[in-house]
């Protein structure tokens, strides 16, 4: 599928001859609409359970997604954002609660949370948000489409020897149903939960096997106060 060059829409609105932009991109939300991601809450039912206590660190990620715009890259070099439309937070901290959440809803961990509210950890799950826009491609009768590309590289730690023992990368792409700042959160919601579910699943796979193929004592909680 070859991409199409568009005219610069999203943020100055100009023309270019012989391009058709999708102009409802200008008055797709109202001054300062936010949108939320969700969680991901249906996994395999043969996941393995885990006693590990887990720490999801803050996802790494270039200046071009590490923000609470909603980034669009109407050209492979360039990345503009969505007028007046933002996400709830930093990409990095939502995909990092929403992991975290994720891991929960497996129902298969013991303990998983970020690192700043003191858990002792046995592992860190170590990600960089790689991908996290959407890209503007020729559709049917070469009218411009808007696909999302979610990718994140997942990396396991183990806290005792500090060293890496596991890394995967996992992506995921969705086609928005329109040019709509909805319809694309919607696309946004549903590749991310789609690169959730793989990364949580094989997480915890590598998490158990390591652990029953190195058996240590559970790090204790830290005490209260």
């Amino acid at each position: 599928m070859n991409r199409v060059v568009l005219p610069i829409f999203l943020v100055l609105s100009l023309a270019v001859s012989g391009c058709t932009g999708l102009g409802t991109l200008n008055r797709a939300s109202k001054p300062n609409d936010l949108y939320a991601l969700t969680p991901k809450s249906t996994f395999s039912s043969n996941l393995p359970r885990i006693k590990q206590q887990i720490v999801v660190e803050e996802p790494t990620a270039t200046a071009a997604v590490n923000t609470d715009q909603i980034a669009v890259q109407p050209t492979p070099l360039q990345v503009q954002y969505l007028p007046q439309a933002r996400w709830v937070d930093r990409a990095p901290l939502i995909v990092q609660a929403l992991l975290i959440e994720s891991f929960e809803n497996t129902g298969k961990v013991a303990a998983v949370g970020r690192s700043a509210v003191g858990l002792r950890a046995d592992y860190h799950v170590v990600t960089d948000l790689r991908e996290f826009q959407a890209h503007v491609l020729t559709g049917a009768d070469d009218k411009p489409v808007l696909r999302v590309n979610v990718r994140i590289n997942v990396k396991i730690v183990e806290a005792y020897d500090d060293k890496i023992i596991a890394s995967n990368s996992f992506e995921a792409l969705e086609v928005s149903a329109s040019d709509d700042a909805g319809d694309l959160a919607i696309a946004f919601d549903e590749a991310l939960g789609d690169t959730m579910r793989k990364a949580v699943e094989w997480s915890i796979r590598r998490i158990h096997t390591h652990a029953v193929n190195n058996p240590r004592p559970a790090l204790p909680p830290l005490p209260e106060g």
